[in-house]
């Protein structure tokens, strides 16, 4: 007789964008299962650069202390480097500081942190909970699935013992990987944008470099020695933990041992341990839609693009915040037809343009001329290295480790989103935080401790800054409570008196969604509270 398991919600992959789905129902209290077909264990860890809107998200689920707190020195060195070879001469330094000492962030309350997957992943398979006390199931392969008017089926095979088992769900959200059979089960396409790049990572550990090193030392390196070996390699762990990357379509070079490379790269002498030698795809895409029917495609599966800006995982993550909330609002009853479908609506454009930022980024690492004499101890080569200096100066690469746009500076545009009817004033700028409706809202100190965005996740929010006679507004406070509850939309209210974060959101009342985005601002509150609610869930 098959186990036949219910749950609201079914999550297919445990990655790091699966978690913070599972993470985000959690707090909202929906009933969830994650089934992962690996133990979980992260070998040759992929990951490591949390963005601050990720880390925001990991704020609000209560994980961000242990991700600061999960191993990486704070007084390594964050920094940037172009070099001939690690060790040699050092062409171009792009200086950021340490954890501890690096210019302090204005616009969020969670600077970007190190975790790479190693820690990650152990880390968020606490947090959840593993079967039986919590809903990750480890060793658990998706078999097939059907899906109808009611929900989907899905048969699962534990890997551990081979017995197969059943799992009805309200809905499915693929987590699955950038093959994602599931999309493919689906008929969605996921065409390449760009062409496909073909690399390897040397996972290896040199407990001795960063000491050789000395103040020499950086996150990445980026290396200018051929087609094969201009890419990074980045410090893990900080500590003895390195991974280098090879392009394998950059010539013969690619094709030797990995020991022979990391001699190649490295200009230094000092014991080094090869852990793996990892093969891998790179590419750039979009899956064509994000939904089929009661299933929805996240992160890898959804979307790929180039390590290069660190936006892949953030921005899987930044769609499971979007998606979560509406799944939980669905379930709870309170969505309107309209409000499951602009997940793909708001995350498909912001997907897009971290694929095109990414590969950017890359074509400006790949397209780099390396001058003769780059590598001479001589004036002809300190001419060739100042050149190369000035180059890089110019060629916009403090993008890549500085992109506040795409990490969190979107705007989503749906029919839960509603617009400004005049347009903003010229200063408001696009380029810097703002409540502009679908805008990330602000944040700002309401205490120390305590940020505006400690405000948003459990439901609705409406900020007041004042009201029409320069007051802290409460003009028709209570029309806006009722008509939010009699659609039993979790609503709450706070009034601001600091003048200097009324500045900040621009108008004297903001509404903010369960995700921290703006949903409606306005200089006065419209008289028919009702109608704003039913636009903002998706009922309009």
């Amino acid at each position: 007789m098959v186990s036949v398991h219910q749950t609201d919600v079914l999550i297919v992959g445990g990655g790091p964008v699966g978690m913070a789905l599972a993470l985000d129902l959690r707090s909202r209290g929906v009933s969830h299962t994650v089934i992962e077909a690996s133990d979980g264990t992260v070998s040759h860890p992929k990951v490591s650069n949390i963005g601050p809107r990720s880390m925001e998200f990991f704020r609000r689920w209560g994980v961000a202390d242990r991700i600061r707190a999960a191993g990486w020195p704070r007084d390594h060195t964050l920094d940037s480097v172009w070099v001939t070879r690690v060790g040699a001469h050092e062409v171009y330094r792009l200086s950021v500081g340490t954890s501890l000492t690096r210019r302090p962030f204005a616009h969020t309350p969670e600077p970007d942190e190190i975790c790479p997957q190693h820690w990650l992943a152990p880390l968020l398979a606490d947090e959840v909970g593993r079967h039986p006390a919590g809903p990750l199931r480890l060793n658990c392969r998706l078999d097939t699935f059907r899906q109808d008017d009611d929900g989907v089926t899905a048969t699962v095979i534990d890997r551990t013992t081979g017995a197969v088992g059943a799992i009805e769900a309200r809905y499915l959200v693929a987590c699955d990987g950038a093959s994602s059979p599931i999309r493919k089960a689906c008929g969605i396409d996921a065409p390449a944008r760009h062409p496909t790049q073909v690399f390897r990572n040397i996972l290896f550990r040199a407990p001795e470099l960063g000491d050789r090193l000395g103040a020499n030392k950086a996150l990445f390196y980026f290396l200018l020695l051929s087609d094969s070996l201009r890419f990074p390699m980045r410090a893990m762990d900080g500590r003895e933990l390195f991974r280098l990357s090879v392009r394998v379509d950059g010539g013969r070079e690619a094709s030797q041992p990995a020991p022979a490379l990391l001699r190649r790269a490295l200009a230094v002498d000092t014991p080094v341990e090869v852990l793996s030698d990892h093969p891998w795809h790179l590419t750039h895409r979009v899956a064509e839609d994000f939904r089929c029917g009661r299933v929805f495609l996240a992160g890898d599966a959804a979307h790929t693009l180039s390590p290069s800006g660190g936006f892949g995982m953030n921005t899987g993550i930044a769609g499971a915040a979007d998606l979560g909330w509406k799944l939980a609002a669905e379930l709870a009853g309170w969505a309107g037809p309209l409000l499951l479908d602009t997940y793909r609506t708001e995350r498909r454009p912001v997907a897009e343009e971290a694929v095109e930022e990414a590969n950017r980024n890359l074509v400006r690492t790949m397209s780099r001329t390396l001058p003769d004499g780059l590598h001479e101890d001589s004036p002809a080569g300190e001419r060739a290295r100042a050149a190369m200096a000035g180059q890089l100066a110019r060629s916009g690469i403090s993008r890549e480790f500085n992109a506040p746009m795409i990490h969190m500076g979107y705007r989503y545009t749906s029919p839960v989103i509603v617009p400004d009817h005049c347009p903003p004033p010229a200063d408001e700028s696009a380029e810097h935080p703002n409540s502009k409706p679908g805008s990330r809202a602000p944040h700002a100190w309401l205490k120390p401790g305590l940020s505006t965005l400690d405000l948003f996740g459990d439901g609705f929010r409406l900020l007041c800054f004042a009201g029409p006679d320069g007051a802290p507004g409460q003009l028709r406070h209570d029309g806006y409570e009722r008509a939010f509850a009699d659609r039993h939309m979790p609503f709450g209210i706070t009034v601001c008196h600091d003048t200097e974060i009324a500045a900040v959101y621009r108008r004297p009342f903001v509404l903010v969604r369960p995700d921290g985005h703006v949903a409606w601002r306005g200089q006065e509150l419209p008289a028919d509270p009702g109608r704003l609610a039913d636009t903002v869930r998706g009922a309009r």
